[in-house]
């Protein structure tokens, strides 16, 4: 994505954002809090398709709603993504969990569960696509992606203080 910002004396701001497809979409904010955004096909940057004005509390409730803000269906240490069965998991590592000061590779976590590790998050510092000598402790979080079932059960035996039953 593409964003190049433009002064407007006695306006505001102008937002130019090409998006991945080749559309482009402009935003103006104007000095009183007004936005303007219209919608433009890639093969004709000069006429907008469509056009929306918005005030500056409907131009931050919108922003709300697609930054993900407003819609939580989960609490705040556990977002998921579904599609369809696949789903990404960010799990925050309990205490007493079963994976604490042991790496992906001991866990064996992909074989076993059928489920990747696609980051973790240690205080400030963010480990992408960890190897099989990372260590997991508690506290971490830990983003996970696979399959609804494989993902639930992780959690439920390696990632939480809960004692499994099976």
């Amino acid at each position: 994505m593409i964003v190049k910002e433009i002064e407007l004396p006695g306006i505001g701001r102008k937002f130019e954002v090409e998006i991945a497809n080749g559309d482009k979409v402009v935003v103006i904010v104007h000095d009183d809090g007004r936005r303007e955004i219209y919608h433009f096909d890639k093969k004709d940057y000069e006429e907008s398709l469509s056009s929306v004005t918005l005030s500056d509390t409907e131009s931050r409730q919108f922003a709300a709603i697609i930054g993900g803000i407003i819609y939580r269906p989960k609490a705040i240490e556990t977002i998921e993504m579904a599609f369809d069965e696949l789903m990404i998991e960010w799990y925050r590592i309990e205490p007493d969990a079963f994976a604490v000061s042991k790496t992906i590779g001991e866990l064996d976590i992909r074989q076993k569960y059928e489920v990747s590790v696609i980051a973790i998050v240690k205080g400030n510092e963010k480990v992408l696509n960890p190897g099989p000598e990372t260590m997991i402790e508690s506290g971490d979080m830990i983003v996970i992606s696979g399959e609804r079932h494989g993902v639930k059960k992780i959690i439920k035996e390696m990632l939480s203080a809960e004692v499994s039953s099976e």
